[in-house]
């Protein structure tokens, strides 16, 4: 068995795509996410809040097949058994799920845990304390996805890198225009949704924000 803290050190830096079948239409969410990992996407979370659990555990499979193809980590969002149940790298949970040290416990040091903390470093320095692998600030941006998001402001960004000792994500309104500045205040990973999947071209719009975040640390 790892330790957390080992855990943590495999997540990838760089480009953190969280998906949304609405947005690649006719595409298919496996080409789209196939195409972003092509691109230079490092971590794919797959987000699906519907009821289906027999096609939500199929398309995770599905999902998280070509991730390990493409060397890339898998994780599952707010469902820590479907995570189990399809063989994923981790989970990512916000304030009304399960805590990590329950998370912990409950599902060993193997499963990567990510939380939510949106602008709050406390709840940061918690979910650290408890367990989590790595912790996750937003809106870095106005966000398309969440337009009534809390914002996180840059420097959250900046403290949180220096004082926290697990990697830190920026999420919300990321673009590979804007991404620089949350790069160079020591953001791990930066997560997009629309910047990546809403345009024409999957594997260009991953490919921009990979140079992007490289050209910044």
């Amino acid at each position: 068995m790892t330790t957390t803290r080992e855990a943590a050190a495999v997540l990838p830096r760089g480009v953190y795509l969280l998906t949304d079948a609405t947005l690649c239409g006719d595409r298919g969410l496996d080409v789209c996410v196939r195409d972003a990992l092509v691109g230079g996407a490092r971590i794919v979370q797959y987000r699906d809040k519907g009821n289906d659990r027999t096609r939500r555990l199929a398309e995770a499979r599905r999902l998280r097949a070509l991730c390990r193809e493409a060397g890339a980590t898998f994780i599952v969002n707010d469902d820590p058994r479907l995570a189990v149940d399809c063989e994923a790298d981790g989970v990512h949970v916000g304030r009304d799920d399960a805590d990590p040290g329950t998370l912990r416990r409950r599902y060993g040091t193997d499963l990567l845990i990510g939380v939510s903390c949106y602008d709050s470093l406390e709840l940061a320095r918690a979910a650290a304390a408890a367990g989590a692998d790595y912790v996750a600030f937003g809106s870095a941006y106005p966000s398309p996805t969440k337009p009534a998001a809390v914002r996180a402001p840059l420097a959250l960004y900046r403290t949180a890198a220096a004082a926290l000792d697990v990697p830190v994500v920026a999420i919300g309104g990321i673009t590979a225009d804007n991404l620089s500045p949350l790069a160079a205040a020591g953001c791990h990973a930066v997560a997009v949704v629309s910047a990546v999947l809403a345009g024409p071209d999957v594997r260009a719009a991953a490919a921009a924000m990979k140079a992007a975040f490289e050209a910044a640390t």
